[in-house]
């Protein structure tokens, strides 16, 4: 994804989401033009607000289900060469209830944009993977090898990006990442797709008590906003190659856990929230532990984490603080 001497096109769809819009404006930053592509089911207007104004970045309003609609948008845009594939149903619990939609979206769409992208020749297509796609396993921790056609899924979520993940696999142009649990600014609490930690920092801040669901003993690998950004352009730069890791898809976290109740302590302490918390059933679909294994990722492409769990935490809390504020100006 460097040393060019022209401009490149890049397809980024769930550009209105909370990860695909911070990579939209890492890509434009890099000098390189953005198309975005969304639907606004989870996706949200506002996190595009710095980018609409930009000369290099350009907006559709579909859905990626749609046939034909990498060739639509090359047959506009003559210099894409690439495709970061973001968009899904990102929520376990609307997945258990709607397993068809969910393989629809996360899974066939993904592997109709694929062979269109191999079609087009486009240089790379970098998929959003799940940690999810390890399912119920047990071993820590979480190894590429590990999911399998034999893993058994949680739900239809982590089902459908296995699937596709693998056919992404498979193909020389395609690098398929499994993010674990990202969390940043823009992470909207109110939405039900939304991650843990930014439901925390507004019950947090708002002084109410942090909703946990089961014991709060199982364990989440967070990783933050801007390392997710910075793994996904290096996975641009793998596509086509041999990278002789033997590991794709790859893990991107941060390679440690945290309890579900370490990190309610840990946001109330920073917050200085005393309302303390509320224990609720455990959610059907929910994953017990998760730890990622990250050395494959780094071996292939010298990527490491650079933001730790009390730094990022910091960030997100100053970032809803000034939201919070914005809003409540008349």
């Amino acid at each position: 994804m460097k040393n060019r001497d022209r401009k490149i096109g890049c397809v980024v769809t769930g550009a209105a989401g909370f990860v695909g819009s911070h990579l939209a404006e890492r890509l434009l930053s890099e000098n390189y033009r953005v198309i975005g592509v969304d639907n606004f089911f989870s996706g949200r207007k506002e996190n595009l607000t710095a980018l609409w104004k930009h000369p290099d970045f350009s907006f559709h309003e579909r859905s990626v289900t749609e046939a034909g609609l990498l060739g639509d948008l090359k047959a506009q845009y003559p210099d894409l060469e690439c495709c970061f594939h973001l968009a899904a149903i990102v929520s376990v619990p609307y997945s258990v209830d709607h397993p068809e939609t969910t393989m629809e979206v996360n899974c066939q769409a993904a592997v109709n944009l694929l062979g269109e992208a191999d079609h087009l020749g486009f240089g790379a297509f970098v998929f959003a993977g799940s940690s999810a796609e390890y399912g119920g396993e047990q071993r820590l921790p979480l190894k590429e090898e590990y999911a399998t056609e034999h893993t058994r899924h949680l739900s239809a979520y982590g089902r459908s990006k296995y699937l596709a993940s693998r056919e992404v696999a498979e193909r020389r142009c395609g690098v398929a990442l499994r993010c674990f649990n990202i969390y940043g600014p823009r992470q909207d609490p109110t939405s039900p797709y939304s991650g843990v930690i930014s439901r925390f920092v507004a019950l947090a801040l708002q002084q109410q008590p942090l909703t946990i669901f089961g014991d709060g003993l199982q364990t989440r690998d967070f990783i933050y906003v801007s390392d997710v950004v910075e793994a996904y352009l290096r996975a641009a730069s793998l596509c086509g190659k041999a990278t002789g890791g033997g590991k794709n898809p790859y893990n991107i976290g941060m390679g440690k856990s945290t309890t579900i109740l370490e990190l309610a302590e840990t946001i109330n302490g920073l917050v200085e929230n005393h309302a303390g918390l509320a224990i609720c059933p455990e959610r059907p679909g929910d994953i017990r532990f998760s730890e990622a294994s990250v050395d494959a990722f780094h071996k292939v492409a010298g990527w490491e984490p650079r933001v730790s769990l009390l730094e990022g935490l910091r960030k997100t809390i100053a970032w809803a603080r000034a939201s919070q504020e914005a809003s409540s100006q008349p």
